[in-house]
């Protein structure tokens, strides 16, 4: 679904694994059909049977690449006050929820908030006009050993953070149980893949089919920035997102990342409250 340039992460905290890949219909799956020539196979070579749900994977991924044509950009954000933020509750959040709070809640917390402001990021191509969705329904890419599922996050921009990080918790628990429902899966209107779960830093997502853009939080890293002529250690994260260039062009989708940026870099206790 995405290239990626791996790296160790930097702060020893794990992102949460970005819930990613939609559970497909047996119909679809059983219509997947490989378009590659057998390979010969030499000895010791290890045969791979493919199952009906890889075979929609590879379906609806190679629909997405054939039917939208991609574009790809990436913005640099200084996510310092989040980690700090995060460092100076997660502890009293644990305690109280019985769970971890990750940085993933927060960065959903402003992408849903940016597309309530750029309701074009939040659409769909329909042949001969445009969906803007009016619902802000997040699917969150979820890889499991064999399979790809996108549990989707109702009415996102209706919840605290703390709401966000009980819904990414529950589907997360769900699709290592294998306990997804079909209405799980249903209704997505824009992707966040959290690539930087894997130490990823840089990636080019696929576009999750019928939606207009998926948007990668590769890995929080310390590095060295410039600010007011000095050298200073920041906490920087880079997002990637993929759009439908039929639906979206620069101009929007280079607005609608400014602002999830502004957002990220100026989340303080006042503005960002966890309940």
């Amino acid at each position: 679904m995405r290239e990626k340039k791996p790296r160790p992460r930097n702060n020893g905290e794990k992102n949460e694994a970005a819930p990613a890949g939609n559970r497909f219909s047996d119909a679809a799956a059983a219509g997947a059909k490989s378009s590659e020539p057998d390979a010969l196979t030499d000895t010791g070579d290890t045969i791979v049977p493919l199952t009906g749900v890889r075979r929609a994977i590879a379906a609806n991924m190679l629909r997405s690449k054939h039917d939208i044509p991609h574009a790809w950009t990436m913005v640099e954000v200084d996510v310092t006050n989040l980690v700090n933020y995060r460092n100076q509750i997660k502890q009293a959040f644990k305690q109280k929820e019985g769970y971890s709070l990750t940085y993933l809640p927060f960065f959903i917390k402003a992408i849903v908030a940016s597309l309530k402001e750029f309701p074009r990021i939040n659409a769909t191509w329909a042949g001969d006009k445009i969906i803007e969705k009016k619902a802000v329904n997040i699917s969150l890419a979820v890889a499991t050993g064999e399979a790809l599922y996108v549990p989707v996050i109702k009415a996102a921009d209706e919840k605290s953070i703390k709401g966000l990080a009980q819904s990414i918790r529950d589907l997360a628990l769900k699709t290592r149980e294998n306990r997804l429902s079909p209405d799980d899966m249903h209704g997505g209107t824009f992707t966040v893949n959290n690539t930087g779960s894997f130490g990823s830093i840089q990636s080019q997502p696929i576009i999750n089919y019928p939606q207009a853009a998926i948007l990668s939080i590769e890995s929080i890293v310390k590095r060295p920035v410039v600010i007011n002529n000095m050298i200073a250690i920041r906490d920087m994260v880079n997002l990637c997102m993929s759009i439908d260039h039929r639906v979206l062009d620069g101009l929007v989708t280079g607005r609608f990342l400014a602002r999830v940026k502004e957002r990220l870099e100026n989340i303080s206790p006042e503005n960002t409250p966890v309940y």
